[in-house]
């Protein structure tokens, strides 16, 4: 009799634990980039008018960084089906993925952005180098404390302005990105912190990639419009932000040039833009059956992304040919990434 206690509370809570395993979700779930949150948006809604018995996929914009920890939480309906990024997942997100369960990732690149910057229309023009925004914005450059407060103490070219620039929060993949792309870039322009590079990984780093603190750079959060209405406001202000959100504000904003060269839908199309960068969504095999509508969507998107689709109307960079090429391969196919490759 004892032996039946025991095992019949067991019993129930095996039961129970297979029955929460074996529910669902109705629709769709993507979490991610908020660059890429309004091109998803359009392919949610696309899919919805297309195919009516099929509900409406649910988008958040949640920025990369969380929405990698939230998709590589698990398998199974308490976890996204869908990450949207601005940048590629990093070796130890999919290293996180596997360790939870998640073991295959289907990569997709959907197309191309820019990392803009921009001021308002009553700004002074001012043009940028990537050396120009890593000595204004980095926390220690070259090693040392940053004591800019304007831009002409970072160079003697450029207005007696002050440092105020908004821009994205380190959960974002546009951040990722503006480290990437220009703060590094700018810092590895000088010798010494090329050899750093190779000499001591972890402390290049941090002197070429961690942003300042103290008000010259402002963590807007992942609300890329907000970062639009305070530098529209203030003459005086730099915005960075997705190409998309320039393109939809060319009437109230302008972009910064980069070495240069402007943003736009040619420079970045051809990688002249220093800025220029892939967007991709990341879906979990696992779901593709589970989830209705999941395929669906995912097929929505290669309906999409080419030069007469709706997200080049909304400003997406149509991706080159041979990328969409295989980008469709993928859709179709749906092979595993299988990471050895990632940095």
């Amino acid at each position: 009799m004892m032996t039946r206690r025991i095992a019949l509370p067991l019993l129930v809570l095996l039961l129970s634990s297979c029955g929460q395993q074996m529910a669902t979700r109705d629709q769709v779930r993507a979490v991610g980039s908020s660059t890429v949150y309004p091109f998803a948006k359009a392919v949610a809604e696309s899919l919805a008018r297309a195919q009516t018995g099929i509900k409406s996929p649910i988008i958040e914009s949640t920025g990369t960084g969380a929405g990698m920890k939230l998709f590589c939480g698990g398998i199974g309906p308490r976890f996204p089906d869908v990450e949207n990024a601005s940048r590629r997942i990093k070796k130890s997100e999919f290293e996180d993925c596997r360790h939870n369960g998640v073991k295959d990732i289907i990569e997709i690149q959907v197309g191309l952005d820019g990392v803009a910057f921009a001021e308002g229309r009553g700004g002074p023009g001012i043009a940028l180098t990537p050396q120009d925004v890593y000595r204004a914005l980095a926390r220690n450059p070259y090693g040392r404390p940053n004591t800019a407060r304007t831009w002409k103490d970072v160079n003697p070219a450029l207005p007696s302005m002050p440092i105020l620039v908004y821009g994205p929060p380190s959960t974002s993949g546009t951040r990722d990105a503006l480290r990437e792309l220009i703060l590094v870039k700018g810092c590895d322009a000088d010798p010494a912190m090329a050899a750093l590079k190779q000499s001591n990984a972890a402390r290049h780093d941090a002197v070429c990639g961690e942003v300042r603190e103290d008000g010259g750079y402002v963590d807007a959060g992942e609300n890329d419009n907000l970062i639009v209405q305070k530098i529209e406001a203030n003459p005086k202000a730099i915005g960075i932000f997705g190409f998309s959100y320039l393109e939809e504000n060319a009437d109230r904003l302008r972009g910064l040039t980069m070495n240069g060269v402007a943003p736009s839908y040619q420079t970045i199309s051809d990688f002249s833009y220093p800025g220029a960068r892939p967007l991709y969504i990341y879906v979990k095999k696992a779901h593709l059956r589970a989830i209705p509508g999941l395929k669906a969507y995912v097929t929505e998107w290669s309906r999409l992304w080419g030069k007469d689709g709706s997200l080049a109307r909304l400003g997406m960079v149509v991706a080159p040919d041979p990328v969409l090429a295989q980008s469709r391969r993928i859709v179709e196919e749906m092979p595993a990434l299988d990471g050895a490759q990632l940095k």
